[in-house]
């Protein structure tokens, strides 16, 4: 088995080979990583995108809105990844975001992941039928279990969640009512008990 250290090289020199600059080589090297620690087929998404990048026609998403639309061609997912983490901070507050036509949009989806971690929000993304919540970069949870290779997403939105506890204010307070059982009353006893309250020195 290949250790994340090497996915991450292997992908970092081949993106730079394929054409992109060692900056944006270096941040496809984090996210397959990113996808293969999280079981996520990043490598044979990469290695097949590489394969076809020069037989596809593929459009620069440099200025994310909340609309982007391609119809005669396809958004290059690591250009529009790359735009997207570093506008993210002017995103936050746009409920949903929609795109078409993102070419192997597996590559997209680490951008995604890791703008949740800048933004402290969770995002939901759809790639067509398959749904993936990212966690802060953490994790990701999807209803995506095969390891193939997605070639087109012709519908990808994206929605930020606020952040909410899963838990109601009275489940709060019953289990906090319950805690203060572990609340211990200060007396002389504890005080001199107590951690560097001895009464001698024995340096």
């Amino acid at each position: 088995m290949r250790s994340l250290s090497e996915i991450d090289t292997v992908s970092k020199r081949s993106s730079r080979a394929a054409g992109y600059s060692w900056g944006i080589s270096e941040e496809i090297g984090k996210n397959i990583r990113l996808l293969e620690m999280f079981s996520l087929p990043g490598i044979k998404n990469l290695n097949d995108f590489y394969k076809k990048k020069k037989d596809l026609k593929l459009e620069e998403l440099t200025l994310i809105k909340e609309k982007n639309e391609t119809s005669k061609s396809k958004f290059c997912p690591i250009i529009a990844g790359v735009s997207f983490l570093d506008q993210i901070g002017n995103l936050k507050n746009i409920n949903k975001i929609k795109f078409t036509n993102i070419a192997y949009p597996i590559l997209f989806l680490p951008f995604v992941s890791r703008a949740s971690e800048v933004i402290g929000k969770r995002i939901h993304l759809k790639l067509d039928d398959k749904e993936f919540i990212m966690n802060f970069n953490n994790s990701i949870s999807y209803n995506f279990f095969k390891s193939e290779i997605i070639e087109l997403s012709e519908v990808i939105s994206i929605n930020i969640l606020e952040n909410k506890d899963t838990f109601s204010e009275i489940e709060w307070k019953e289990l906090y009512k319950l805690s203060e059982d572990t609340f211990v009353e200060e007396n002389e006893s504890l005080k001199q008990g107590g951690a560097g309250a001895g009464l001698t020195d024995n340096d």
